[in-house]
């Protein structure tokens, strides 16, 4: 039987309750003791600075300007570690700028006035204590005002009253009696705590967006910047494969076309031309000529056939990859153990490029590998199609280039996988392939 795993209303809104209490005390936290670290590391940091500078005549004020500059990024340190709980995830530690190896004394003390990422953190050092004293000053109003107007009733008596003196309620016109003065307050009490989440969840965000914004925003863009860059060098990458591939299959074509069928149409074009010769003078040699001919002509389109197989295997087209690799394993003079359980459909250009990699593989075993068996494993992975085809022959096979098998990875690579090949002399030759889907 199976578990019954839906949620009661009552149990998920008791969840969100939870959630929302346990990061409004996250956010209060973060609130009151960014206050005080404002104000510390307010002063320290525009102490530090301006003696620095003030003493800088008589090279005192470099020590101390490093000083003020290492104090600001260990103040920086701590505050990337308090956004955690705000904002949901952590801050990552910034790229420091850092002396080279062999450098200098004055060079090492001097790299860390050098680097824009220090500045960054003294100047979050100097002016943090607006945006902490802000949402210093709304979290205990809003606090003080949820608690105060809520606990008024347990409160109220200890408040002193002259025999003539009217409070708020009675002079807006709402009575006298303690029970209207009661309400008036709780009233004011349950505005400010139904208003305290998003007031004090808002007050959290604007500190640690300040925050965020000095102490990692360069940083993050820094990143974002590499990660276009490293995308732009795949793209290439993958483009300059699909080129040398294309370029690779379609010299393969070229000469295939021109070693077989072309020889072979120049052959039957002569014999035709020789047999119209004969027909006049010789008919029985002028039957053996053509009927030589026929025999040229099946040849070449039987060549014909195996090379458009190589461009788009109408196998592959009709009945997908399974049906088509087996068709590769019986065609192949080296016995193949194939192990290529049923796939759904998979994307033509994914089909296409799996199918090349074992046929390519399968030719350069039965050319080169001296093998006996080769085995040959499709699977569907959760990453990818992963491909292997690995033999007992007499291994040395390369990705270099001139090698058989760089066109085969020029193939691979502009289809977004990638491909490795294990062939130590004398055990064997294992090629991997892991394509994308």
């Amino acid at each position: 039987m199976g578990m019954d795993t839906t949620i009661a209303p009552g149990e998920l809104s008791s969840s969100v309750a939870g959630r929302l209490f346990r990061q409004l005390g996250l956010d209060t936290q973060y609130i009151l003791l960014g206050f005080p670290l404002g104000l510390i590391t307010l002063v320290l940091s525009m102490a530090g600075f301006w003696v620095g500078i003030g003493t800088m005549i008589i090279w005192l004020g470099l020590p101390i300007l490093v000083g003020t500059f290492m104090m600001a990024r260990g103040f920086a340190t701590v505050e990337r570690a308090r956004l955690a709980p705000v904002l949901g995830r952590r801050m990552p530690h910034p790229h420091y700028k850092r002396a080279a190896e062999g450098s200098t004394l004055v060079k090492r003390v001097v790299t860390p006035v050098t680097d824009g990422q220090s500045w960054l953190d003294l100047l979050h050092g100097i002016f943090r204590f607006i945006p902490s004293t802000i949402a210093f000053v709304f979290a205990i109003v809003w606090w003080v005002g949820a608690l105060g107007g809520l606990t008024f009733p347990l409160w109220d008596w200890s408040i002193p009253r002259g025999p003539d003196e009217q409070d708020l309620p009675m002079l807006l016109g709402l009575g006298d009696a303690w029970s209207t003065r009661v309400i008036f307050h709780m009233a004011i009490g349950f505005f400010f705590a139904g208003t305290l989440y998003p007031v004090i969840r808002g007050m959290a965000l604007l500190e640690a967006l300040f925050a965020r914004g000095l102490l990692s925003g360069v940083n993050e863009l820094r990143e974002q910047v590499a990660e276009a860059h490293a995308a732009r060098d795949v793209a290439q990458a993958q483009k300059s494969a699909a080129v040398s591939a294309e370029a690779t299959a379609l010299r393969r074509l070229e000469r295939d076309i021109h070693d077989g069928p072309q020889q072979r149409l120049v052959r039957l074009a002569m014999d035709l031309g020789r047999a119209e010769q004969q027909f006049s003078t010789d008919p029985e040699a002028a039957r053996a000529t053509v009927a030589e001919a026929l025999s040229q002509t099946r040849e070449t389109l039987d060549e014909l056939r195996a090379l458009s197989r190589g461009i788009a295997p109408p196998i592959l087209v009709d009945r997908g990859l399974q049906a088509a690799l087996t068709a590769l394993a019986g065609r192949c003079t080296i016995p193949v153990d194939l192990d290529a359980p049923p796939l759904a459909r998979l994307d033509p250009a994914v089909e296409t490029t799996a199918y090349f990699v074992v046929a390519e593989a399968l030719t350069n075993v039965a050319k080169h590998s001296y093998a006996s068996e080769v085995q040959v494993s499709v699977q569907r992975a959760s990453a990818g199609l992963l491909i292997t085809v690995a033999d007992d022959g007499v291994g040395g096979a390369s990705l270099a280039k001139g090698h058989g098998l760089s066109g085969l990875s020029d193939r691979v690579q502009a289809a977004g996988g990638v491909m490795n090949v294990d062939s130590p002399a004398g055990l064997g030759t294992t090629l991997t392939v892991a394509l994308p889907l």
